[in-house]
């Protein structure tokens, strides 16, 4: 038998699974780090800590899986995109890693747009904005704020390839990442010189990685280092992987032209195939080859959605009992007894993409309890990617269901929320494990135990529930919608 070794590294853990070739989780373990908050909406990590929670979530999950660590063949993992890291010749940070949601870097990205260069055609077809969150801006801040590591970084890469630079010592960008957030074109000459050039960092390119490799071909074996930290054999192939949720979509089985997938977490992003480039206002992408040969993939993505969840818990002194309040949330009617919250808490991503933006609880009275306040963050989620499906019918796509995965696949009426505010079904597949099975689906793939990403699909995804929407609660929700939109440009200004 061969097995195949995956990893999950998000943004408050890593975790690690056995897979087989159906697409089972034998074995899994997770591993919790920390991430350091500052003013300026800033988010900081340690990268020795993913290397650390990797070495112990792996031995976790082959111990859970009850297998010989000798029977795995291959490995493939997903990671958090835009964590941007510095690092010196043999391959040590510099200082802590800029996290995804870290957006300190607006007035950079604010320079990289205006530098008005063709590879923009992917932030809203020119028009921006452009994210503080990507690679470009945040390297362009470290230029600026920190020289002296900018000048000594050997390497400017993301979690993604710190992983594959200690596990292979090959110092390799995934396509994936470096399509959807580095401006880089494997269509058009690759990386986008023309923007570095405009911004006076040309030697960004050199700092970059060597090779840029799609999701599913094979980068390299284990190092004997890295080996004997992980307990596995040398010769394991470590197949390239990507972004958490792009790799989500295959283990979501979301791959054909019209499909959408609903990645959840701490954050939630849209994602849809289609068979032709599409640039739209409001739209990310769309990205060539960066999931599937051949298929572009358009986005839209919510910075702050499970995070907020999780800061509701810690504003109430951690004392929330979820079960307890979810219950209560179920029993109200849609709106919250009047209560509608802007989930911007960490910014937005699209389809404003406006980091300075926040979030916000209006309609609160002295007879509101938590329960309103959890129910409305959930209703506010949903507009927030309804807002986003609008943004996307108006540039040309649309879809006709939500296929999910990831941690609020948990929540039946989360997803009945997600359901009633979008007026589309609601598809979880048996495993809303998305980025694992996806990268399960790479590494068999990259073995060469199929021939496609897509046969991986058909053979290690398997369809779970549905969830439809109801039409008189779609119908209410309709005109709470309304409202939400109008929290946006009546909040803009007096957030400023």
């Amino acid at each position: 038998m061969a097995y195949y070794l995956t990893a999950d590294g998000g943004t408050e853990s890593l975790r690690a699974r056995v897979y087989d070739l159906s697409g089972n989780c034998l074995g899994q373990k997770a591993v919790s780090y920390d991430t350091r908050f500052a003013p300026g909406a800033r988010a900081e990590q340690a990268p020795e800590d993913w290397w650390n929670a990797l070495v112990a979530a792996t031995a976790g999950a082959v111990g859970d899986a009850g297998i010989n660590a000798s029977q795995i063949e291959a490995m493939c993992f997903a990671t958090t995109c835009c964590t941007v890291v510095a690092l010196d010749k043999a391959g040590n940070p510099l200082r802590p890693a800029l996290m995804w949601m870290d957006v300190r870097a607006n007035a950079e990205a604010d320079a990289v747009l205006a530098t008005g260069d063709p590879a923009l055609a992917i932030n809203g077809a020119g028009q921006g904005p452009v994210s503080a969150e990507w690679m470009i801006p945040k390297a362009l801040w470290l230029k600026r704020n920190e020289p002296h590591v900018y000048d000594e970084a050997y390497t400017i890469c993301e979690y993604q390839d710190f992983l594959t630079l200690r596990l292979t010592g090959e110092r390799c960008a995934s396509l994936n990442n470096t399509g959807l957030r580095w401006h880089y074109s494997n269509r058009n000459g690759g990386w986008a010189r023309g923007i570095l050039a405009a911004l006076g960092i040309d030697d960004l390119a050199e700092k970059w990685p060597d090779r840029v490799v799609p999701p599913g071909e094979v980068v390299g074996t284990l190092t004997p280092q890295a080996a004997a930290a992980l307990g596995l054999r040398p010769e394991v192939k470590v197949v390239q992987g990507g972004a958490d949720a792009l790799i989500g979509m295959i283990g979501l089985g979301v791959a054909k032209p019209g499909q959408l997938a609903l990645i959840t977490g701490s954050s939630h992003l849209q994602f849809g195939v289609t068979e032709a480039p599409l640039h739209a206002p409001g739209v990310w992408g769309a990205y060539p080859d960066i999931v599937y040969p051949d298929r572009w993939i358009v986005e839209g993505g919510q910075t702050s959605t499970g995070s907020i969840i999780n800061w509701l818990r810690r504003f109430c002194g951690g004392n929330l009992d979820l079960a307890e309040l979810n219950r209560k949330a179920e029993a109200l009617e849609p709106g919250s007894d009047g209560v509608i919250v802007q989930d911007h808490f960490q910014g937005n991503r699209t389809p404003y993409t406006d980091p300075l933006s926040r979030g916000a609880i209006v309609g609160l009275t002295l007879a509101h309890e938590p329960h309103h306040v959890f129910r409305a963050i959930m209703e506010g989620i949903g507009f927030g990617t309804r807002a986003i499906l609008d943004a996307f019918r108006a540039g040309g796509y649309a879809s006709t269901e939500i296929t999910v995965g990831g941690g609020a696949t948990a929540s039946r009426l989360w997803m009945q929320i997600h359901a009633d505010t979008a007026g589309l079904p609601v598809r979880i597949p048996a495993s809303a494990d998305a980025p694992s099975t996806g990268s399960a689906v790479l590494a068999a793939h990259g073995a060469g135990r199929f021939s496609s990403i897509d046969d991986g699909i058909a053979a290690m995804v398997r369809p779970g529930t549905s969830i439809d929407p109801r039409p008189r609660e779609t119908a209410m929700y309709h005109e709470i919608y309304q409202r939400y939109l109008g929290l946006y440009p009546a909040l803009k200004g007096a957030l400023a």
